[in-house]
């Protein structure tokens, strides 16, 4: 397997995620060194090379000299920027892009048809080492780059290798945009729990470490929610009853329908035509 600490890794665009990409590189021991950052916010590339230590890329040519470029910029972002790496004179590394809905071909289109592409999907939980994220190699992607890509991506939190493409806007819908959706049931836990006379700090620890907890409990046991959800619900008693209330209110629906729309708009990015956020 490729070890991210022997190759140099390029990032073009220091926002959030790109952050948390170089924040987790850093604590997986890639040296700081190896770890280039180009930023048009000159404020924001003074901030992330100052904490993290990594070099400052100050003109394209030079960032794109590496083992690996991640592309961290906004997808109605992106056109501008292919067309400056397409023009920039320097041979094409791997390209790892994290824009949300923008498919293999669009990189292809623009730089080529045997540029080596890996398409990744992350999420915000990225930022606190708790993240969990899906890729998919392009065509002319080897195995090494495969490895390099996935060590990347792995200094994030979990992650899963996706062969069909197709298949990328719907981990977008589910884990992408989820953490979302999460924070909404949190908001309306601690929201219930004040209502009911909790005062608001404690209401929102216990509807956010509950959240969590469940949660683990899915991914550590790998029993199905449903099971679990079960071991909760005795006869007549006081989570049947909340339950019945979560069923009337369509929670699952909702959610259901969310990913759904959320899939349906990662399609739209996608589009080359498509410039809003």
């Amino acid at each position: 397997m490729a070890k991210t600490k022997t190759r140099k890794i390029s990032f073009l665009g220091a926002g959030n995620m790109g952050e948390a990409m170089i924040k987790g590189l850093i604590n997986s021991h890639t040296p700081p060194s190896n770890v280039l950052a180009f930023e048009k916010d000159k404020s924001r590339l003074d901030y992330i090379t100052r904490t993290y230590k990594v070099k400052k890329a100050g003109e394209l040519p030079a960032a794109l000299q590496a083992d690996a470029v991640v592309v961290a910029v906004k997808p109605q972002n992106l056109d501008d920027l292919l067309e400056k790496i397409a023009a920039a004179p320097v041979s094409l590394p791997l390209i790892i892009s994290i824009a949300a809905g923008i498919p293999v071909s669009r990189f292809t289109d623009k730089l080529g048809p045997k540029t080596k592409v890996v398409r990744v999907m992350p999420n915000t939980p990225a930022l606190i080492g708790k993240g969990v994220s899906a890729y998919f190699g392009g065509p002319g992607v080897k195995s090494g780059d495969l490895s390099l890509a996935e060590d990347i991506v792995k200094s994030l939190g979990p992650c899963h290798r996706v062969d069909d493409e197709a298949l990328m806007d719907a981990v977008t819908g589910v884990s992408g945009s989820g953490p979302a959706y999460v924070f909404a049931v949190v908001e309306a836990l601690s929201d219930a729990g004040v209502k009911m006379g909790l005062p608001r700090a404690m209401a929102t620890s216990l509807a956010a470490n509950t959240v969590a907890g469940a949660a683990a409990m899915v991914a550590e046991t790998g029993e199905h929610p449903a099971a679990l959800k079960d071991k909760v619900t005795s006869p007549g008693g006081t989570t049947i009853a909340g339950m019945a209330e979560l069923e009337r209110g369509g929670l699952r629906a909702a959610l259901i329908n969310a990913v759904e729309a959320a899939v349906n708009r990662s399609r739209e990015l996608g589009r080359p035509a498509d410039k809003d956020e």
